[in-house]
């Protein structure tokens, strides 16, 4: 796709210094901090699993109990390994087990404290081995995963199709997405129950009571993978399968995927700060870590900017999407993400009553494609314009679907007629997919056909939407992005740092703080 819109390399080149410029102290901050649910999250990759009779994860009761005797900014792992250790009557359990053994008995009856000398010692080759372990687990489902492409192939075209199921009830989720991929779909995404992102503990087992969506669980992860590998085995092609990492338990999320082999998650730089309310510090620190995660594990991404179309003008704001995009290819880069697991997101948002609307789209969408040419970007279907006139919607939906394949769109999320109407029903869903069935057959390779006139309306908008991006980088780096996440720079949102939920879960680091992570993950 390079060249179809006559970009200056040059400011191409000074947006991504730009947005290096900016990220950069939010990455400072982010390796200087830590949080709770960082802290639960390589407890989990420990193997630490299960709830209390009340539903409470065994890792929140843990870690609570170590951060209320010797605090956050310490670390829990050298207090946990310490008391794993002299605990006498753990001694021949898994570490798992031993773990979840000491959670138990944890409250009122362990005392946790930071060793010293010899003991520290200890207790360090002890996380470090344990951690070997538990990233050598990642490996092994990435290795899984790329076995499992060869044996029973891959989706055999460009953009893949992302369809989403939402009971609430994962075992009813499970037969509809299997429908969906006997039906075309390359992607499982399973929404999430509504306010999940705020709860700051991961449900235990699988769940039949979510709401608008599917708590994200572990044992949901499996069950929806085994059905979707059943699937896989008998269309003789790969279904990949999504999830969100986002939330105040977003490490946690991330890790969870990286074990039950899901392929792709959630994870943006800052939807969960404007449209969660979650602290900016919090997001930064606990995604980074997420990102870690799933480089290791080949998990690819999903950026949301479309979500910012939502509520900001689509047309005004365009450069902001674009701002957005870049500083999330920083922190990824930055975190060992590959170009090839950014999933970065844009939308197809803008009035359809405004003149040029398709021509705007299309300009908007071949920038991101321009930009990023490695990245498998996903292309988001209209939603705030749809009225519950499902004629006009299933028509807007084709006119998405035909400027994704115009431009090389790799993730192509179906956008379903029924939106703004109701919950989508199966029959919504096949009609869904027979659109894009028939617009990616008729004009699936029309790609190589399309090219914008020189000089004329697609070119000049892209050319105005990337230079409003870089003087909006520019503002930005002379500044902070904090601040600007605070003025409501995106999405309209103003979202200061000394505020927010999970705020009370962040820590800096003390200078004998340790991760027996730092050194595993990129």
């Amino acid at each position: 796709m390079a060249g179809k819109l006559n970009l200056d390399p040059v400011l191409v080149a000074r947006a991504r210094e730009l947005a290096s410029e900016a990220g950069r102290p939010v990455v400072d901050l982010a390796r200087t901090h830590t949080t709770v649910s960082v802290e639960r999250a390589m407890l989990r990759l420990f193997g630490l699993t299960g709830a209390d009779p009340d539903g409470t994860p065994w890792v929140n009761r843990l870690v609570d109990e170590i951060v209320a005797q010797t605090g956050l900014r310490h670390g829990v792992v050298l207090p946990a390994m310490h008391a794993l250790r002299g605990f006498g009557s753990l001694r021949g359990a898994s570490f798992g087990d031993g773990l979840r053994m000491l959670a138990q008995k944890a409250a009122g009856s362990v005392t946790f404290s930071l060793p010293s000398g010899r003991a520290s010692g200890t207790a360090r080759l002890a996380a470090e081995r344990a951690a070997r372990r538990a990233v050598g687990h990642l490996d092994a489902t990435r290795l899984t995963r790329e076995k499992l492409i060869r044996r029973y192939g891959d989706a055999p075209r460009r953009p893949w199709i992302y369809l989403i199921v939402a009971t609430g009830d994962i075992f009813e989720d499970v037969p509809q997405a299997v429908a969906a991929a006997r039906a075309g779909a390359d992607v499982i995404a399973v929404i999430r129950s509504t306010g999940q992102s705020l709860l700051d503990y991961v449900p235990e087992g699988a769940t039949r009571e979510g709401f608008a969506g599917t708590y994200a669980t572990q044992e949901n992860f499996r069950l929806m993978r085994a059905a979707l590998d059943g699937v896989s085995r008998e269309l003789g092609r790969y279904v990949r399968l999504t999830n969100y990492a986002s939330g105040l338990c977003m490490p946690e999320m991330a890790v969870l995927a990286g074990l039950e082999r899901l392929d792709m998650m959630l994870n943006d730089s800052m939807y969960g700060i404007l449209f969660r309310d979650i602290n900016p510090l919090r997001t930064f620190v606990d995604q980074r870590f997420s990102r870690q995660v799933h480089a290791r594990a080949g998990i690819i991404i999903n950026t949301g900017e479309d979500n910012y179309l939502t509520t900001a003008d689509a047309v005004a704001d365009a450069h902001t999407v674009t701002v957005s995009q870049l500083l999330n290819e920083y922190f990824a880069h930055e975190a060992g993400l590959a170009d090839s697991q950014l999933g970065l997101g844009h939308a197809f948002e803008i009035d359809p009553d405004l003149p040029d609307s398709l021509r705007l789209e299309t300009a908007h969408a071949l920038l991101a494609r321009e930009l990023f040419p490695d990245a498998p970007l996903k292309w988001m279907p209209p939603t705030r314009h749809m009225t519950g006139d499902v004629f006009r919607g299933n028509l807007l939906d084709g006119m998405f679907n035909l400027v994704g394949a115009l431009t090389g769109q790799s993730i192509l999320l179906v956008g379903m007629m029924t939106e703004a109407v109701v919950t989508p029903w199966l029959s919504d869903r096949d009609v869904a997919l027979r659109n894009v069935r028939y617009v990616l057959s008729a004009a699936g390779s029309m790609a190589e056909d399309f090219v914008p006139a020189p000089g004329g309306f697609v070119q000049r908008r892209a050319h105005l939407v990337l230079s409003e991006a870089v003087g909006l980088l520019e503002r930005i780096a002379g500044g902070s992005l904090l601040g600007a996440i605070a003025d409501g720079t995106f999405g309209i949102m103003k979202r200061p740092p000394d505020r927010g939920r999970g705020l009370d879960g962040v820590a800096l680091m003390a200078d004998d703080y340790f991760s027996p992570f730092a050194e595993l993950l990129p």
